[in-house]
């Protein structure tokens, strides 16, 4: 996209308030309860014929939105409801995302960088043709709750030198090393690695690992603003807040929360079930425990200057996926069926 174009997007009289409308239609269930025929085009079922001519609806009805001088958010209802209710594609993936992107702008504008937002765009699309969008809901829930743990105290943090740069606006490396794993289950459950058999494994990989990121993230914030006394995991020597590797009874706390808050929605949208939830959070609170150990022994040390925050995000993360992926195939053998 051309950056006049990128300008002409950034004018376009959208009202914010819309977004919630938007993000209150409900979601179908996930494609691995489903078969195609319960997909609906409004009111008629999904074959390839019907499929092809939302595809051509939807095109000319972006194309319109896109040249038109004075677009309405009502313009994008029609293109977002088909993408929703038919089963995930590139095509639905992408278009999906142009729409939610420019609704959603001014909220996406607070806790990215314009290559931040580039990121995201690419992780939204992906996760959409994988999982739908009941994983991309994950995602977003994801965001909001992340950034406005990152934004608690803002003036305080940057005060005592541990806010989060550009006042918690995360770039392109934080967006990478927040999604990695995700975007490999993300991989694999397109690819069909595994068939039928895996697939629910990939998906519960793809909630674990956002599971433990926004655990990681929330316990940091809150930590950093409200943690009265702050630990090395290691030592259990008290240091100051913001130091790699330290925890406090207040930040752990809040992290716990927001795993599990963030595994009842994907339970809530039939990603995962009651066990798997249970999973993710087991699997984030190991995962984390681990990253704060790497943190206190390895990060910021003489040979180790390579492992910066995003590695360890992108090893924490790929811990919680590993955990989780291994205690639920550990249940499921030992569970008489």
């Amino acid at each position: 996209m051309k950056m006049s174009e990128m300008a002409f997007l950034t004018t376009l009289p959208i009202n914010p308030s819309f977004l919630p409308s938007v993000l209150a239609i409900p979601f179908p269930p996930p494609r691995r309860h489903l078969s195609k025929h319960f997909y609906f085009t409004f009111g008629t079922t999904s074959d390839n014929t019907d499929l092809s001519t939302f595809t051509k609806s939807t095109k000319r009805k972006m194309s319109q939105f896109l040249t038109k001088t004075t677009a309405s958010p009502n313009d994008l209802i029609g293109p977002l409801l088909g993408a929703i209710y038919n089963p995930p594609s590139w095509q639905s993936a992408i278009l999906s995302n142009v729409v939610i992107f420019v609704l959603g702008y001014p909220i996406l504008i607070t806790g990215l960088s314009f290559s931040g937002i580039a990121a995201a765009f690419l992780l939204g699309t992906l996760t959409w043709r994988a999982f739908g969008p009941s994983g991309f809901l994950l995602v977003a829930t994801y965001f909001v709750i992340g950034t406005a743990a990152t934004k608690v105290k803002m003036a305080q943090k940057e005060a005592q030198g541990v806010a989060e740069k550009r006042k918690g606006r995360r770039g392109p490396g934080s967006v990478i090393g927040s999604s990695a794993a995700g975007c490999v289950c993300a991989f694999l459950s397109i690819s069909g690695v595994g068939g039928k058999r895996l697939s629910p494994l990939w998906q519960l990989g793809f909630v674990a690992s956002f599971c433990t990121k926004l655990s990681d993230t929330v316990s940091s914030e809150i930590g950093k603003a409200y943690g009265r006394t702050t630990y090395l995991v290691t030592t259990f020597k008290i240091v100051p807040r913001g130091t790699e590797g330290a925890v406090s009874v207040e930040g752990t706390f809040a992290g716990l929360l927001a795993s599990i808050l963030l595994s009842f929605v994907g339970c809530l949208t039939g990603q995962i079930n009651a066990t798997e939830s249970v999973v993710c959070v087991l699997a984030s609170q190991l995962a984390n425990l681990g990253e704060s150990v790497i943190g206190a022994s390895l990060q910021e040390k003489e040979g180790f200057q390579w492992l910066n925050n995003d590695v360890v995000n992108i090893i924490n993360i790929s811990m919680g996926s590993i955990l989780a992926v291994t205690i639920q195939q550990i249940l499921l053998r030992s569970w008489p069926r």
